[in-house]
């Protein structure tokens, strides 16, 4: 079992671009989706929603020429009528969405995208049953019933995961399996299912390229938003995450800590033993610090060896008890086998009344450097309370004991 799981994970890491086996679970569900990603995917989602239903509504309408040459003028209008109710719900859905970085929008959009054609299919499969068509009447009758593949082919040019694919593929499935059931006695079951069966292969080919999509997509993402050698975010980044949170933690009124962590005289490592091992010693402190961190916490290479930490749905007390955990973990050593220590400024939302985002950064800026100044290897919290990191003893203005 473990060769066979092995061997999947390998093929896995092959097909789908830097996205090893072990990650694939990331492809199957979004729940693993940093919200960089989640951002720049509904963006990516809704445009091309907006691209594609652009180019149907110009197509759509033309088809109606074809429909009238080769129809009877009963058929041939109450399609065209069928094509211009498609045509303006494609220019509406086309006009209506703009660029959005919340999923639901572009599940919306998505959904809306489907859901128009869909409707056509089963329309004109069912009016087409009605009327009986010869020669060149009947060969582009048969046409209509190859939309469904078109519809379900159509998902390859989206960034989706495997559920994803599976839900928006589905309703086209099912409409073509009801089209059949409802003319059971006027259709060939063997070439019906032979169809269905093709059908089903283009949706999990399809499925699979919007997989290897999200997979590119997540690899450039990372590329652009993160610091090559420490693999945190990079400034630019951060600070757009962070206005993210920001605007998510106003919104709900939840609670939203930062932390600025300065490594303490981080520059007489590079000077006395080089910057190779500088890097090393970084590295090792940014594992440590990532290692403390849960799943929804985002750390950010503010610049050299300075950090940003962003808690979401913490209070300043929840962020003191992460840097309590990190100080009792340690940030590594350094060349000459000192442990690495930093100081730390803590800011709230809430508690310190921060404005807007910037003024929260600030907050966390200024009592990071007022520890720098006043010892290093401390921290200062949201109501101002000084702590030692070597012995957490705490100094408070208001004698507020942690």
């Amino acid at each position: 079992m473990h060769l066979i799981k092995k061997f999947l994970n390998t093929i896995t890491s092959r097909l789908l671009v830097d996205i090893s086996g072990s990650d694939l679970s990331f492809l199957v569900r979004t729940s693993m989706h940093s919200r960089l990603l989640t951002r720049y995917r509904a963006g990516m989602i809704i445009s091309r929603v907006r691209l594609v239903s652009a180019m149907f509504a110009v197509l759509t309408p033309l088809w109606i020429i074809v429909d009238f040459l080769v129809f009877d003028a009963p058929l041939s209008v109450m399609l065209g009528g069928g094509r211009l109710a498609t045509t303006l719900a494609f220019v509406m859905l086309a006009l209506a969405y703009e660029s959005s970085p919340y999923m639901k929008d572009a599940y919306r959009s998505l959904a809306i995208m489907f859901i128009i054609p869909t409707a056509f299919f089963i329309y004109s499969h069912l009016l087409l049953a009605d009327f009986d068509n010869e020669g060149g009447a009947a060969v582009i009758a048969a046409g209509y019933a190859f939309l469904p593949f078109v519809l379900v082919a159509g998902l390859s040019v989206f960034p989706l995961t495997a559920l994803e694919g599976i839900v928006f593929s589905l309703p086209v499935l099912l409409s073509s399996a009801l089209v059949a059931i409802m003319q059971m006695d006027q259709i060939n079951w063997s070439t019906h299912l032979g169809a269905f069966w093709l059908l089903l292969l283009i949706a999990a080919t399809a499925t699979l390229a919007g997989m290897s999509q999200l997979a590119f997509v997540s690899a450039l993402v990372r590329q652009a938003n993160h610091d090559p050698l420490t693999h945190c975010f990079n400034r630019a980044s951060g600070e757009e995450l962070f206005n993210l949170q920001f605007s998510n933690a106003e919104r709900n009124e939840l609670p939203l800590t930062v932390v600025f962590a300065d490594l303490d005289n981080f520059k007489s490592i590079n000077d006395g033993y080089g910057h190779d091992t500088g890097d090393r010693v970084l590295i090792a402190a940014v594992e440590a610090i990532r290692g403390t961190l849960r799943g929804g916490d985002a750390l950010v290479r503010w610049g050299g060896e300075e950090f940003l930490i962003v808690l979401p749905n913490t209070d300043c007390l929840s962020a003191v008890a992460m840097l309590a955990r990190l100080r009792a973990n340690g940030l590594g050593a350094r060349p000459d086998g000192s442990p690495v220590t930093a100081s730390y400024g803590i800011a709230e939302k809430s508690a310190d009344r921060a404005r807007d985002s910037r003024h929260l950064l600030e907050i966390a800026d200024q009592r990071m450097y007022q520890v720098k100044a006043s010892g290093k290897n401390r921290w200062m919290g949201c109501d101002r309370i000084e702590c030692d990191s070597a012995d957490v003893r705490c100094r408070n203005p208001d004698a507020q004991a942690l």
